[in-house]
């Protein structure tokens, strides 16, 4: 039997809080999970910094990613003799579905801010590589690797098989707002998903709702729009997002400056800090190596690293204010002006952090670049654009909500000496707006 069509001698089943049972049968699914790449996922957070915030969101990027193949796999079973569909893609989809974060670094988003890297492109280096991911996929077929990161990428010819994983409504964001809204232990991440599984159909290159479903899609963009506002913008998450990000600044700074010497040399940033990363040495890197370091960087002799590693593991936080820089422009410069007077670094201590979410959106004539609408299947087969028929998605479709916030440590601002800036700093922070406590 081909590697490809080889069938474990029984089923594995991996027990999952979300989906009750993660189901394997195909031996090159159960190998790809054993690799070494695979498992380094249990080493790096779904959430990064929110367990900072939600404590029980300590779920892995391994959780996540068992759960959006699991969650491919019931829709290509349902899809199985279906019109459109073409089952030679099965192991293929299956197989972009687990691998599709595979290239995520430690604390995902603000590792990538600070350094300028892009996970996809690593997710596609790992499956390209000389990994054993690689011999896995290329001895199912030659050539198979590259068709799984074609899918990753969405440059793959069937761009049905791409949005199962990168749609509006895919496997992706199905499992990550119920997997994190079940470790946040928040209720707005719920929605009906065995509805929406059980009125998909493949229809020519994109996955469509039978009309009849469309009260669950709107539960589930509703889901979505909940979420990245509650939970993946909060900004207590955001605030130890920032200093994160500023401890990582603070080292890169440092090194090439060429005039510090650190007591434990950053040896693991180095390609990072030079700008060449080998995809050897990004695989080394995870959180519990990150939070070494940082551990042991509270004892550096530079005041500001110090600092922020301290606060970063003992979660002390900065506070915050509504503040946009845009618009409040004369008090973002006296501020920046008073705060290096009084001896804290403004690039440090006084960071202004924006997020912006469209939770739904569509193509829309003359634009240079649109998102895939979804559309409903009506029951005389005509496709209609969701907005067009549902009132609530109408509501909200292509409105981007903006959020800006001012971060900075009162607790340095309190034992300022100098009354006076010490004074007209409080003056125009609480002259903003109220000061949010982030405990």
């Amino acid at each position: 039997m081909a590697y490809k069509d080889e069938q474990l001698h029984e089923e594995k089943v991996f027990k999952d809080p979300v989906h009750r049972y993660v189901h394997v049968n195909d031996r090159v699914i159960w190998d790809l999970i054993a690799t070494p790449e695979f498992q380094r996922l249990r080493r790096i957070k779904q959430l990064g910094t929110t367990n900072y915030t939600f404590h029980g969101a300590e779920h892995s990027r391994f959780n996540h990613s068992l759960g959006v193949y699991e969650i491919v796999r019931r829709i290509i079973y349902n899809f199985k003799g279906r019109k459109h569909w073409n089952e030679d893609e099965r192991l293929l989809s299956l197989c972009a579905a687990l691998l599709h974060d595979l290239g995520h670094g430690p604390f995902s988003h603000s590792f990538e801010k600070v350094f300028k890297l892009d996970h996809e492109h690593f997710t596609q280096k790992i499956i390209l590589g000389n990994t054993h991911i690689n011999q896995i996929l290329e001895r199912v077929s030659t050539g198979f690797a590259q068709k799984t990161a074609d899918v990753i990428a969405k440059t793959y010819e069937d761009k049905l098989v791409v949005s199962l994983i990168s749609s509006q409504i895919d496997a992706d964001r199905m499992d990550y707002l119920q997997r994190d809204a079940y470790f946040t232990g928040v209720s707005y991440g719920h929605f009906d998903m065995e509805r929406i599984l059980r009125v998909m159909r493949p229809i020519d290159d994109q996955v469509v709702i039978k009309s009849t479903g469309m009260h669950a899609v709107e539960d589930y963009i509703m889901s979505r729009y909940q979420m990245y506002w509650q939970v993946y913008f909060h900004p207590v998450t955001r605030s130890a997002e920032v200093i994160l990000s500023k401890i990582l600044q603070r080292v890169k700074y440092l090194f090439e400056s060429h005039a510090f010497t650190f007591k434990l040399e950053p040896t693991h940033f180095l390609s990072f800090f030079e700008g060449d990363v080998a995809l050897d040495e990004y695989l080394k890197l995870d959180e519990a190596v990150v939070q070494y370091y940082f551990q042991m960087w509270q004892e550096e002799d530079d005041a500001i690293l110090s600092d922020l590693c301290e606060r970063f593991m003992n979660r002390r936080l900065f506070k915050y204010i509504e503040f946009n820089p845009n618009v409040q422009r004369e008090a973002w410069l006296e501020l920046q002006a008073l705060f290096q007077d009084s001896g804290l670094d403004p690039d440090y201590y006084l960071v202004v952090d924006s997020s912006s979410d469209l939770p739904y959106d569509f193509y829309r004539p003359g634009e240079d670049e649109g998102r895939l609408p979804i559309h409903l299947r009506m029951p005389n087969e005509e496709l209609k654009e969701l907005s067009s028929q549902s009132d609530i998605v109408e509501a909200i479709s292509g409105k981007k909500r903006t959020d800006h916030k001012l971060y900075f440590p009162k607790d340095l601002l309190d034992e300022l000496t100098d009354e006076d800036k010490k004074q007209r700093i409080n003056e125009i922070l609480y002259g903003q707006g109220e000061i949010k406590d982030v405990d």
